[in-house]
């Protein structure tokens, strides 16, 4: 959540003055203030004579805080300045921002979001940052067929916390960047390309940390709208509605709603998209702030078939092979198992929070988040059932029932409730912040994967799966299904630290130590099976310990240890059968467990801002997510990449506004190897010193961005070298370079209508045709030899097809 700079008192609202207008901005270009200890300075509160309905997420200054930091912000007086034209002010045109913490991590501010197509995510904001590659399914950000990798780590390897609320998948750590918020409601979003902080409630962090703040509700009565329109028959609706501040009460809120739709840029489907955001805000006295903030999100999304390297060479992005049927068709090659409509992904999601901070007494900051979360849906495919018999939970079941055919839809259905409360005691004493915290999290998950009857003409009725009676049921009446299991994991989680500062506060020290205790037990749906219970409980210790020195108010040097861990996927917690044969497939995979160090060094003057980072990191028990394909659904799964070592640069560099003109730069040197010989089959792949999966070894990113109150416009370029994907090296996804552009006009405010703008977005703009990302690795692709002499089958890697090119026009205003 945002901090306010503190006082001694609250500020009187007196009119700024000349001097004060100069304070403020030379503050913005380039005043690095050597005594602030915690992080930089947050933006200035919606000032009082702000006019009804501007639209306030374009007033804050350039250095909005990281959410959940605990340390005191400085205590100098706050000044609010309302600017005639507040946007074009953020270094990097918005990519860049000063950082204090003595760690790496990135900030995208609203210079930059306010320029994207409105239908872009959180993943594809962080895009140009150094260490970020973003495998993308469609150009404008409605297919959830998307992941991220930063520093060759993947994304179900990264925390996503929204105002210190919990985002991640609870069985798979996966993050879902289209139900986190929409664009136009986030005032920062942040990478920590390193470790998470000591109080964030993550599990799988070992990979970064991505936090998402909420901008604050206008102080007048107003709101916010913009529609969109574009290619693939895009059409986007975007309302907020501000309360202003509520009578006498002090709370103010918002509430906005969305609406999208697209068409497939390649082959058949559509994706449609309805989303709800809202936030609630009372604050008072000397920094205490209660919040209520949610989200709900419904979407009913098409699938892009993932493809492998010879359908590729072969067909295209727009190629048979490479796409589902348009057309039903129970002869073709597929027996009608590729119709379209039969991989329809309905899912709904809601999500509610209280990020709430308070003072209880001089020094002592209480700050605590309770959440709840709710979320469904159905991942489908086409399939056929054997006509010999069937495996059902386990046990096989006789195939006769009537009235079948045997194409079917094969439902994989995730139903999960999710609670929680993280709480931190912060006593700032003398040249010390003690920290003290606890983290409670319980998950309840239940999936299930029934199958759907198919007509004549390829339908299957009821995508949400909410009628068993609409589910193919066996003679004896039960349902029929591949496989099913329903887990209980309960976190805990205490933490202690302390930061302290020498030297007349340019030296800090963190120290911090956290206790991490999963418990996880689940069972399968029906009592046949032949595992019923199943269970693990996991205690891992975390040391830290990070320093930083401001040499001058320019120049500082950090350096950080940090220990992190993450448990398997949900499903290594049981023992699967095969829905065809009924053989076992145990799982070997073993949590994962890391040390990484980061030295640092940053530069902030009133012209240039920047800082480049060397990392390492040593894994024991390296977990790699893949998928795997269970009835022709796409299942996510995990292998066990042994030991590895991974070491790097990251470098990024901007400017802050010359004559309207932001140029920003970033790039990463990654080196990434694996340190064992991975056992497969009983025996070992020789792939010692080979590199990782999922690592290119390098990255550059170039933008600049103009911005004079009315004109505007940003282009950008990101490169990504080839990255193996393959254990064994023997394939791998090729360099590619992509680049966007966008312009625009902002006009006056007229009558009611507060700066309507006008806008144009390209996105892979000379369109390449290219493959994104790694979606499944395998061990091997081609037959290998293994250290025992044994032949080891390869098994053929598969990968995302980026969009091509697109172009969305949008208007907006406030109001």
């Amino acid at each position: 959540m945002t901090r306010r700079a503190l006082s001694q008192h609250p500020p009187a609202r007196t009119r700024a003055t000349p001097r004060h207008v100069l304070a403020a901005v030379m503050a913005v270009l380039g005043g690095a203030n050597d005594a602030a200890w915690a992080a930089p300075a947050a933006p200035a509160a919606t000032p009082t004579g702000t006019p009804a309905g501007t639209d306030t997420r374009h007033m804050a200054a350039a250095t909005t805080p990281r959410p959940g930091t605990t340390t005191p912000a400085p205590a100098h007086e706050h000044i609010s300045v309302t600017q005639a034209h507040p946007h074009g002010h953020q270094p990097g045109g918005g990519l860049l921002r000063e950082e204090k913490a003595p760690k790496s991590v990135s900030t995208i501010g609203t210079d930059f979001m306010d320029k994207q197509a409105p239908s872009a995510t959180a993943f594809d904001m962080v895009a140009m940052l150094p260490g970020a590659n973003v495998a993308t399914s469609d150009p404008l950000g409605f297919s959830p067929q998307t992941n991220i990798n930063v520093r060759g780590m993947g994304g179900d390897s990264i925390g996503y916390l929204l105002e210190g609320m919990p985002l991640n998948d609870i069985a798979y750590y996966n993050g879902y960047p289209g139900q986190f918020a929409d664009t136009e409601n986030y005032q920062t979003v942040s990478l920590a390309q390193g470790a998470a902080d000591l109080d964030a409630p993550v599990l799988n962090a070992a990979g970064g940390l991505m936090e998402m703040t909420f901008r604050d509700p206008a102080e007048r009565a107003g709101g916010y709208a913009d529609v969109s329109y574009g290619s693939y028959n895009t059409n986007r609706e975007f309302l907020r509605l501000e309360t202003g501040t509520i009578g006498h009460s002090g709370i103010r809120g918002f509430v906005s709603y969305s609406h999208g739709y697209t068409d497939n840029w390649r082959g058949p489907g559509h994706d449609e998209r309805q989303h709800i955001d809202f936030k609630f805000l009372r604050d008072w006295g000397d920094d205490n702030r209660v919040s209520i903030i949610g989200t709900w999100n419904t979407m009913v999304a098409s699938y892009y078939p993932l493809v492998d390297k010879a359908d590729w060479k072969q067909s295209g992005p727009y190629g048979a092979a490479n796409n589902l049927a348009r057309h039903y068709d129970p002869d073709d090659a597929a027996g009608g198992a590729d119709y379209a409509p039969l991989y329809r992904q309905p899912e709904r999601i809601f999500y509610v929070a209280a990020p709430s901070r308070f003072n209880l007494t001089h020094g002592l900051r209480l700050k605590m988040t309770p959440y709840a979360q709710w979320s469904y849906g159905n991942d489908p495919s086409g399939t056929t059932l054997a006509d010999a018999g069937m495996y059902a939970e386990g046990q096989a079941t006789p195939r006769g029932v009537p009235g079948v055919d045997d194409l079917v839809r094969a439902n994989w259905t995730q139903n999960s409730y999710r609670a929680g409360v993280n709480a931190t005691l912060d006593w700032h004493i003398a040249n010390h912040d003690l920290v003290l915290g606890a983290w409670y999290d319980y998950s309840d998950d239940n999936e299930k994967q029934p199958f759907t009857a198919v007509n004549a003409n390829g339908y299957a009725p009821d995508i949400w799966v909410d009628r068993i009676s609409r589910t193919i049921l066996t003679p004896d009446g039960r349902q029929l299904q591949a496989g099913g299991f329903h887990s209980i994991a309960q976190t805990n989680a205490l933490y202690v630290g302390d930061r302290m500062t020498f030297l007349h506060k340019k030296l800090h020290l963190e120290v911090g130590f956290k206790d991490v205790m999963l418990d996880r037990h689940g069972s399968t749906t029906d009592a046949a099976w032949n595992q019923t219970n199943v269970g693990s409980n996991t205690s891992i210790p975390l040391p830290r310990m990070a320093i930083s020195y401001q040499i001058t108010p320019r120049h500082q040097v950090f350096f950080n240890t940090t220990t992190s861990f993450r448990t398997p996927d949900e499903s290594a917690l049981f023992t699967t059968y095969s829905p065809i044969t009924g053989a076992l497939d145990p799982n070997r995979v073993k949590n994962q467990y890391s040390v990484s160090e980061e030295l640092g060094y940053r530069y902030s003057g009133t012209w240039l801002m920047g800082g480049v980072t060397l990392f390492n990191y040593d894994f024991t028990n390296r977990e790699i997510q893949t998928t795997i394909d269970v009835n022709n659904a796409t299942v996510a799964s995990t292998l066990n990449g042994g030991g590895q070592t991974t070491r790097g640069v990251d470098v990024e560099v901007g400017t802050h506004p010359w004559h309207h003109w932001s140029p920003y730069l970033s790039g990463e040197y990654l080196h990434a190897t694996i340190d064992d010989d991975i056992s497969v089959n009983g025996d070992l792949l020789r792939t010692r010193g080979r590199t990782a999966v999922n690592s290119p070894t390098l990255q550059a990113s170039a933008g600049i961005s103009y911005d004079d109150g009315h004109f505007f416009g940003m282009a950008d370029v990101k490169y990504v070298g080839h990255q193996y994907a393959t254990f064994m090296n023997d394939e791998r996804l090729s360099d590619h370079t992509t680049g966007n552009l966008a312009f625009g006009y902002r006009m006056d405010s007229h009558y009611f209508l507060s700066r309507p703008e006008l806008r144009m977005n390209f996105i892979n703009i000379t369109n390449q045709h290219y493959l994104s990302g790694v979606a499944a690795p395998t061990f091997n692709a081609r037959d290998t030899t293994g250290v025992h002499g044994t032949t080891i089958a390869g098994q053929t890697p598969t990968y995302y097809v980026g969009g091509g090119l697109a172009v969305l026009f949008t208007a907006s205003t406030g109001f």
